[in-house]
């Protein structure tokens, strides 16, 4: 039989490394700088927490949407193609063919605003001003009958817009519950064999040809 001695004094050198690792700091990198956090701590909150200060008016917003979102959205937020339809919809959800848009579906208008300023234009992410993604948020809610043409939307009246749907989303209320990896995983009462139930292919979500 065959016998591996540096082998096992190997895997004693490597776990005494990782428990030095994990019980001492390593000395590699420094504290993050105020200015630093300040440039991915851009998220805003329902309640208006995070909202930078600005404001912007639907007729700006029309223009830089026409110049930077209407080519996927569409115009009027109808949606080009199979790009996200943003107005519209109310009262379909209940129906063979719910439309989920912002006026339709949406819960939070906080959720509008920072993901426009997280995420787009498509491509050209966080290159919209802070007054230019408060217009946009106001022609949106334009296109979906939530403001006047006239109106202007601010950091300091942006809490008072709700969206329709919102009363339909609730909090969980379950409590916690110890999720796989926090537990030992179980290893008895094993099932003996391993059946296959069902195969994509029966419901009809497979290719049927490599084309």
């Amino acid at each position: 039989m065959l016998k591996f001695p540096k082998l096992s004094a190997l895997c004693v050198l490597f776990v005494g490394l990782s428990t030095t690792a994990s019980a001492d700091k390593l000395g590699i990198g420094r504290a993050a700088l105020p200015e630093e956090i300040a440039i991915w701590n851009i998220d805003v909150r329902p309640d208006g927490q995070g909202l930078p200060k600005g404001s912007g008016t639907v007729a700006d917003g029309e223009s830089v949407f026409t110049e930077k979102c209407a080519s996927c959205h569409g115009e009027f937020g109808e949606g080009n193609g199979r790009w996200p339809v943003l107005a519209g919809g109310q009262g379909t959800l209940k129906s063979n063919n719910p439309v989920k848009t912002i006026g339709s579906y949406w819960p939070y208008l906080s959720t509008l605003f920072d993901y426009i300023q997280r995420a787009m234009p498509f491509g050209e992410a966080q290159t919209l001003t802070v007054d230019e993604t408060y217009s946009l948020v106001a022609y949106l809610l334009y296109l979906n009958d939530l403001m006047d043409e006239d109106g202007t939307l601010s950091d300091e009246n942006f809490t008072e817009f709700r969206l329709p749907n919102e009363a339909n989303f609730m909090s969980d209320p379950r409590p916690d519950v110890v999720t796989v990896t926090q537990r030992a995983p179980c290893m008895k009462d094993c099932k003996a064999d391993v059946r296959i139930l069902g195969r994509a292919r029966s419901l009809d979500v497979t290719p049927e040809t490599e084309d």
